[in-house]
């Protein structure tokens, strides 16, 4: 029970002085252990073996460094140090005092509060406690603290001052209160309750998480034995109509009698797979495409090993988009195409149209690009990741096996919304002992694919180091790439929360094409900003003028939608040709199909 007294101080809800049966507990304890030393094998036996030996050394170093230069120049000074160290203790202070009020009875605010969204202290205890209520607070007062030394060390160069934010952020996540069974009043009451049952099931799931992981923890986010790709993912009817060692391409069958004339050809990213577009009948954007009446054709990458070591940018361009716009001319008989391009997907198309232009080609009837990077000025946290001497490391790495292993990225991916793909994961398999939901959208998010090392090295260190793309620098297969010789009517689609490609720098990017640009900003973040279908009424989109100046002027004078960006978009790209022909059925007399959408590639494991 929760409430207040009649003095007006808070009680607590955690009312068990105990165990409901302490032998159960004492059992259950001792079983915590056998299955804690299962974990602990499974995470040795790797690196008695001699692999991963390193491995966590490498990780820490970077962070140890960042955040040493932050350091020294507190330490530096003793003035600064006396006045860093009492402006935490002051905050610690206030804690205490207001406390001490509110349990006399007299009314006092909280000097620190958890953001509104922040999931982690919902549980009301974390208020009516006065334990846990001091605890939550002195953590988020030591964690802002820390942020702040950060942001006010003078002297430090803008990329180590960005590492060393990302860095303690990611310190500040992993030690919340939250994240422990004696400081998290939830995870107290039940184990409590099931006299540590939910840490016996927890260490089992851990164990069996670093096992698969093969030393490292692979943390399950969904109950992946609920999905089949070509069963319950990725069921838009199709064909593949052609295919080579880099790519499969799709054609999907016709919904309509009549369809657009133009087809469009659309460029997922490889870095994942594409059916994140293809998630069920009711959050398919490639089924809503086919049902407005376009012929649309899919990319599936390969999920590549070392074989495709050497294969690199130019060849994803050729082997890839080039080659998938060979196919679409022949077999629908249009000499120009709509283009579609998801993230680094879109960041090679641009690169392609921009190559086609210096070759005096031009195959675009428009192109639309969706949180898709061309300039990584503000490229955002990925960019922690991504200096010379980490590139050196990752490259030798990737020199040894031919690929980056499908976990790397992943694990990236994941680091970026720690406190929401992994934390939270964190605490509800292990420490709750409950095996998360079945959920399409994290299943796709833990079906990552590999990487072949020549292309990963050259997208790295064109575009996220040397930003070469935009500056009109960037070489490839013997043309200098010039973003303004691409006049194609540009749709650009950006996310307001998106953490993988920035609102603010899509919007810079926008600016180097050289035809005229429709930005959009939608609501929600890199993928549920994107995949919106418009049935289920969620978020909202703005549209506005030209870009120019700064997104957040932009936005200011922008004009709100709710619902979905998909229909906006649709008539925009009707609009740039409206001509129907009767409806494509998939391939063509030299393009037989070869097999069932979604095709075999997309289906290979990491």
């Amino acid at each position: 029970m929760h409430g207040n007294q009649k003095d007006g101080t808070e009680t607590t809800g955690l009312t068990a002085p105990g165990p409901a049966d302490p032998e159960a507990f004492a059992k259950n304890l001792a079983r915590v252990v056998e299955e804690s030393g299962r974990a602990l094998a499974a995470y040795l036996k790797p690196r008695e073996e001699g692999e991963l030996r390193d491995q966590v050394a490498e990780q820490i170093t970077d962070a140890v460094k960042s955040i040493g230069q932050v350091a020294e120049y507190w330490l530096a000074d003793p003035k600064r140090t006396i006045e860093a160290q009492t402006s935490l203790m002051q905050s610690y202070l206030d804690i205490w005092a207001s406390a001490v009020k509110r349990l006399s009875g007299e009314e006092a605010p909280r000097p620190v509060s958890p953001a509104p969204n922040d999931a982690r202290f919902k549980d009301p205890d974390w208020s009516a406690n006065p334990f846990f209520d001091a605890m939550k607070q002195a953590y988020l007062a030591t964690a802002h603290w820390a942020d702040r030394m950060v942001k006010e060390a003078v002297g430090i160069d803008p990329h180590t001052r960005h590492k060393a934010e990302f860095y303690v952020k990611q310190i500040a996540n992993a030690v919340s209160p939250s994240n422990f069974v004696l400081t998290n009043p939830e995870l107290w009451r039940e184990t409590l309750s099931s006299n540590a049952d939910n840490l016996v099931r927890g260490m089992k799931m851990l164990s069996e998480d670093i096992a698969a992981g093969g030393g490292v923890l692979r943390i399950r986010q969904t109950d992946g034995s609920q999905f089949e790709v070509g069963k319950n993912l990725a069921t838009t009817p199709g064909k593949v109509v052609f295919e080579n060692e880099l790519i499969q391409l799709i054609q999907y069958s016709p919904s309509t009698e009549n369809v657009l004339a133009v087809p469009l050809l659309f460029v997922p990213p490889w870095i994942n797979k594409f059916y994140v577009l293809d998630l069920g009948p009711e959050k398919s954007f490639l089924k809503w495409i086919v049902d407005q009446g376009i012929t649309i054709f899919v990319i599936s990458w390969v999920n590549p090993d070392a074989r495709l070591a050497a294969k690199g940018f130019a060849d994803y361009m050729q082997d890839g988009i080039i080659a998938a716009l060979e196919v679409v001319k022949e077999i629908t008989n249009e000499p120009k195409a709509h283009v579609t391009g998801y993230c680094v997907g879109g960041t090679l198309l641009a690169t392609t149209l921009a190559w086609l232009a210096a070759k005096g080609e031009e195959r675009a009837v428009s192109a639309t690009f969706l949180t898709t990077q061309v300039d990584f000025t503000h490229a955002g946290d990925l960019k922690v990741f991504v200096d010379e001497a980490q590139l050196q490391a990752l490259e030798k790495k990737m020199s040894e096996t031919g690929y980056l292993d499908a976990s790397k990225m992943a694990n990236a991916f994941n680091l970026l919304r720690s406190n929401d793909l992994i934390w939270p994961y964190v605490v509800n398999n292990y420490l709750k002992g409950k095996a998360p939901f079945p959920f399409d959208l994290l299943y796709w998010n833990s079906d990552s694919t590999r990487l072949p090392a020549a292309n990963h090295s050259f997208y790295l260190r064109n575009c996220y180091l040397e930003n070469r793309l935009s500056s009109g620098e960037m070489e490839i297969a013997g043309a200098k790439i010039d973003l303004k010789k691409v006049m194609a009517p540009v749709y650009q689609l950006a996310t307001r929360e998106d953490h993988i490609a920035p609102a603010k720098s899509v919007f810079l990017g926008s600016k180097f094409f050289g035809g005229p640009v429709r930005f959009v900003l939608s609501g929600s973040g890199h993928i549920a900003g994107v995949v919106n279908p418009p049935a289920k009424r969620k978020y909202q989109f703005w549209t506005g003028g030209e870009v120019a100046g700064e997104l957040e002027h932009w936005i200011e004078k922008a004009t709100e939608h709710p619902g979905s960006w998909w229909p906006d978009w649709f008539i925009w790209l009707e609009g740039h040709d409206p001509r129907r022909v009767p409806a494509r059925e998939p391939g063509s007399a030299k393009y037989k199909p070869i097999e069932d959408a979604p095709g075999r590639y997309v289906k290979v494991k990491s």
